[in-house]
This record gives structure tokens, C-alpha cells and sequence, in this order.
């Protein structure tokens, strides 16, 4: 089986956000997609298959599937426009959120995902004790999102990745105002054995909407602010969130599964 590793949202092996992505013609088994998850230890490995005009697309983290990953979608738009289907200008994948759609303008790669209703919460005890910090204003959708007004605070977090775990929401997001960009996040993700996610696409479905609300405007850059680090050029569309960015190749290879 031939994988590529892509890393996401930049333009520079070793930043952004690697993935590995198998382009397939038939689905092997999940126990067997889960062992290449465990075994690659990314945030996500993702698989497609092609039926008809469009690819069915899944995403495997170490802990599980999931429903709905920014990165690895990018990454395997990169892969299918680039080594598949050189003549397309974007690939429509089918997957348990729904039809995904990748456009390819020049070198970016923009993706029209659902945006997730935000709804304001407490900011309670518990998320300051796993966060380690206060933040002035929560919000919950699939996944928590905390603001905070200072990125400084961001940049420096050390959360307690136990307590993360028990807080509600699939994800941790902890945002504040940019200087360089208009917005600033990382992103935790103990729940699917993910400490930290190096640049998360679909915690911009929360981000996104928060910050172009706040500040006024459709078009939002964002920074995700991890070791890795990586910029989402983002437009929030009516009830969807347009998140486009650039990818690197790091290496092609066929992995062995028997």
C-alpha cells in the first residue's frame, strides 16, 4: 500500500501539520486502518477510495475515526490534484460530515467546510485547573473553544492534558487576537490520543466564526501557533467556512500490512 506524508498548511517540510494519506481501491478493514493510525502516531492518517467522480474519505487518529479533519483533507487534495488527477482543478470527497469540497488556486488548497454553532459557556473551575490560565469567555460546539486576551498566554500554555481530557467537547481550542495575524490558537486533543494538534483544520469551524463575528470582517488569517506552527487563510460563507492553505511533500513509501 503506497502512503504519502504531507505536511499541511505550509509550504516547508517539518512545519505545519503531517499526515498520512493512502489513496485506495477498495477499503481494507477499520481494525486495519486504526493499526496504521496507532502505528504512524500523526494526528491523522486518512484513506480514499474513488467511486464515481468523487472520493469517499476517512480519517483515522490513534484513538479512533473521526468526523471531520481540516489537515488531512488538504493533505489528500495535494495528493489526489498532484499525483492522481494532475488535470483537476478541485476533488469532491464524501464523508460522514457531509460532501467536502477542494478547490486548487495556484498553491493553495481551499476546503468549504460546516461551521459549528457556537454556544457560550461558563468559564467554570475545572477548565481553568486543566487549562492553567483564565480565559475571559468560552464557547462549545463540537469541540470547547476558549478566548483569551492576550497571546502571550497562548503561546506559553502548558495545560494539564489529563483534566483536558474530562472537559467537555471532543477538542480543546485556546485562541486570542493576533498581531501579525488576525487570530492566534492551538489546539489539544487528548481525547484522540493527540496531545497537541500542530495545525488543526477543522477547529477553524469554530475559531473562524468566532473571530469573524468579533472582529467584524468575512476574511480572517489565522495562525496556529504550535512548535510546528502553521496559516489558515480563511472566509467564512454564509454557514460555511472556506479554509484554504499550502502543503509539502515529505516522503512517498509502500507500507507493509501483513
Amino acid at each position: 500500500m503506497k502512503q504519502y506524508i504531507i505536511d499541511a498548511f505550509t509550504d516547508k517540510v517539518f512545519h505545519g501539520n503531517p499526515t498520512a494519506i493512502c489513496i485506495l481501491e477498495q477499503w481494507p478493514s477499520g481494525e486495519l486502518m486504526l493499526n496504521m493510525a496507532v502505528e504512524n502516531n500523526l494526528s491523522e492518517t486518512a484513506f480514499a477510495v474513488k467511486k464515481g467522480g468523487s472520493y469517499h474519505l476517512r480519517w483515522f487518529t490513534p484513538g479512533g475515526e473521526i468526523d471531520l479533519c481540516g489537515h488531512a483533507t488538504l493533505a489528500c487534495a495535494y495528493v489526489i490534484l498532484n499525483f492522481y488527477e494532475k488535470e483537476a482543478a478541485k476533488v469532491v470527497f464524501q464523508t460522514l460530515s457531509g460532501d467536502l469540497v477542494v478547490e486548487r488556486h495556484g498553491d493553495l488548497y481551499e476546503m468549504d467546510f460546516p461551521a459549528y454553532e457556537l454556544k457560550p459557556v461558563p468559564v467554570t473551575e475545572q477548565m481553568i485547573d486543566a487549562i492553567g490560565a483564565t480565559p475571559r469567555e468560552a464557547y462549545m460546539g463540537r469541540d470547547l473553544l476558549c478566548v483569551f486576551d492576550d497571546i502571550k498566554i497562548i503561546e506559553h500554555l502548558n495545560p494539564d492534558l489529563s483534566k483536558v481530557h474530562a472537559l467537555n467537547g471532543l477538542l480543546l481550542h485556546v485562541t486570542a487576537k493576533g498581531t501579525e495575524t488576525d487570530c492566534v490558537s492551538r489546539t489539544f486533543a487528548p481525547k484522540c490520543g493527540v496531545p497537541e494538534d500542530a495545525v488543526c483544520g477543522s477547529g477553524h469551524c469554530h475559531i473562524i466564526p468566532y473571530w469573524a463575528n468579533r472582529l467584524g470582517k468575512d476574511d480572517i488569517i489565522a495562525y496556529q501557533a504550535s512548535k510546528r506552527g502553521g496559516t489558515l487563510y480563511c472566509r467564512m460563507d454564509g454557514a460555511r467556512v472556506k479554509l484554504a492553505g499550502k502543503a509539502a511533500l515529505y516522503s512517498i513509501a509502500e507500507t507493509q500490512s501483513r
